[in-house]
């Protein structure tokens, strides 16, 4: 019985178009890569440059010595404010990550500028502020992840 719920349970995965994701394939051209952050201590930069590591892409620390180079023109993040109570007070934030990034192999553009933001918000309350603090810098670690997961998606379809 427990072979046939396997069974039935893989073919209707099967059929629904379900698959792993596998692992990425960067461009032969990113052998050897060159970060040309605009912040080198930025979460997106540290989780980036940690990811391409994992993925088996050689970072290197001169851009000389590479064979691409990827150059994250815009690496910001901030916070705005989307409602306000009947007294004037903040009562949902939203949280935002922007980067821009490129990559060149020599005089080869091989990814041109690209532009991806991603928002996330949350609910504030004044009395309750250490652990929205705590909630804001964990949705942030989220959005880099995610962020980070998106470029290399870009990266790998090249």
């Amino acid at each position: 019985m427990f072979r046939i719920l396997i069974i039935v349970a893989g073919s209707l995965i099967a059929g629904c178009g379900f698959h792993l994701q596998g692992a990425l394939n960067f461009p032969a051209e990113m052998q050897r890569t060159y970060l040309d952050p605009v912040d080198r201590y930025s979460l997106f930069h540290r989780e980036l440059r940690r990811q391409l590591a994992e993925a088996g892409v050689e970072l290197v620390d001169e851009p000389q010595d590479a064979t691409a180079i990827l150059s994250i023109v815009t690496d910001e993040t901030d916070q705005r404010v989307l409602s306000v109570s009947a007294r004037n007070v903040p009562t949902e934030y939203e949280v935002f990550y922007t980067v821009e990034y490129s990559i060149a192999s020599g005089e080869k553009v091989l990814l041109s500028p690209q532009d991806v933001t991603l928002t996330r918000d949350y609910t504030y309350d004044t009395s309750l502020v250490l652990g929205k603090a705590h909630e804001e810098s964990v949705l942030r670690e989220a959005i880099v992840t995610d962020l980070v997961r998106i470029v290399l998606k870009q990266i790998s379809s090249i």
